[in-house]
């Protein structure tokens, strides 16, 4: 039976994490194009390529503006910087994220005050934000984890009640929905004051280098966030803000044209891979599938299993030693990282999360044959 699984496994392609050339191969001819046009223009930097991608990205998503930048975590502190925080102003977020969410807060010398989240979809509790809150509160960055969005209509009442700004950190969710009661949709990352994501490679909307954007509906934030983002300048050399040098190259942004087309088949066929995993995971003790809310679809940047009662680091390590890769997102929570110690309150569902989730390899190439090996080493694993 070992050597049948085994036999199985050398006659497939090895399964990747996230598999970008096996997406880039098919795109590769018109990306090739694309890039040797952008290298004979010479226009590497503020391009056409750049305002072009930024038109066709707010087309999307139905939002008036976005302006690209490096990277997510430089859309994260322009987002802070164009909303005028002052050092000490606290900023609420959730616990378990990655670190970049609260180190943009602590970086500009605002206070980051953690929150634990809800156990079933990873997403800041809504239910704890109003505890927290204090007469120095002047923002909630909800991060929409692992491509599901946060709460984001209960969100949006507390922000209102308390007078705080909303940035939607949304780099794992780009491209899902976000369902009101009424049942109307709205793209992530539209909804609060501003939205920031990655372009980060593996994200479902990657580049193959570092890229980010910032979504907004207010004229005003737009043009603030596009100064900052340009040394702070009105116009060449004229500069009215302290700012940064954040820019998307004409590369990455081509590359992102020719990907944003196929952004919504990339989610359905991330999607059809959860539903393999979900309809071959379904009977086995100890292991929890994702779970899917009302209020939002599922882009799966991530699938997230919970363990129960079972040894979850020798699973990972076990899943690995017959190649099937897997990660910890994530293996400590903030207010455990040196940087942002937080013992004053308990994070009960992050710790428990901390020690029980990991992800399997989730992409748009996926096959059934690999999703059935990966699912039998874990049956095999568990009935050692």
């Amino acid at each position: 039976m070992i050597y049948l699984q085994y036999n199985q496994a050398l006659r497939m392609r090895a399964i990747q994490m996230v598999d970008l050339k096996a997406q880039h191969d098919k795109l590769q001819p018109t990306l090739n194009d694309k890039i040797l046009e952008v290298v004979n223009s010479t226009a590497y930097i503020k391009g056409q390529e750049v305002q072009l991608f930024e038109q066709e990205l707010a087309a999307y998503l139905d939002v008036k503006h976005v302006i690209a930048c490096a990277n997510g975590t430089d859309a994260l502190q322009l987002a802070m910087m164009a909303l005028g925080l002052k050092p000490g102003d606290e900023v609420i977020t959730t616990n378990f994220t990655y670190v970049a969410t609260a180190e943009i807060i602590a970086l500009l010398q605002l206070k980051p005050v953690l929150v634990d989240v809800h156990p079933d979809t990873f997403n800041i509790d809504i239910s704890v934000i109003e505890k927290v809150i204090t007469s120095k509160t002047k923002a909630i960055v909800p991060v929409h984890l692992f491509g599901q969005c946060s709460q984001m209509e209960e969100l949006m009442a507390i922000a209102k009640k308390h007078n705080l700004f909303v940035v939607e950190d949304t780099a794992q969710a780009l491209g899902a929905d976000y369902i009101y009661q009424s049942g109307r949709r709205q793209k992530a990352g539209t909804i609060g004051d501003i939205g920031t994501t990655s372009f980060f490679p593996s994200k479902n909307l990657g580049c193959m280098g570092d890229g980010g954007a910032l979504f907004t509906n207010d004229d005003d934030l737009a043009l603030k966030i596009r100064m900052i983002a340009n040394h702070g300048q009105s116009k060449q050399y004229y500069h009215d803000l302290v700012g940064v040098n954040s820019r998307l190259d004409t590369i990455q942004a081509a590359i992102l044209r020719i990907k944003l087309k196929n952004l919504d088949e990339y989610g359905a066929l991330r999607a059809n891979a959860a539903r393999v995993y979900d309809e071959l995971l379904k009977d086995i003790s100890g292991i929890i599938t994702p779970v899917r809310i009302g209020y939002s679809n599922h882009v799966f940047h991530q699938y997230v299993l919970k363990t129960h009662e079972v040894n979850r680091d020798g699973l990972i390590n076990y899943l690995k030693s017959v190649d099937i890769p897997c990660n910890i997102y994530y293996p400590v929570p903030l207010n455990e990282q040196k940087p942002y110690m937080d013992n004053s309150r308990e994070f009960p569902v992050t710790k428990a999360l901390c020690q029980s989730v990991f992800a399997l390899p989730m992409h748009t190439e996926l096959d059934y044959k690999q999703q059935g090996f990966i699912v039998n080493q874990i049956k095999r694993y568990l009935s050692l």
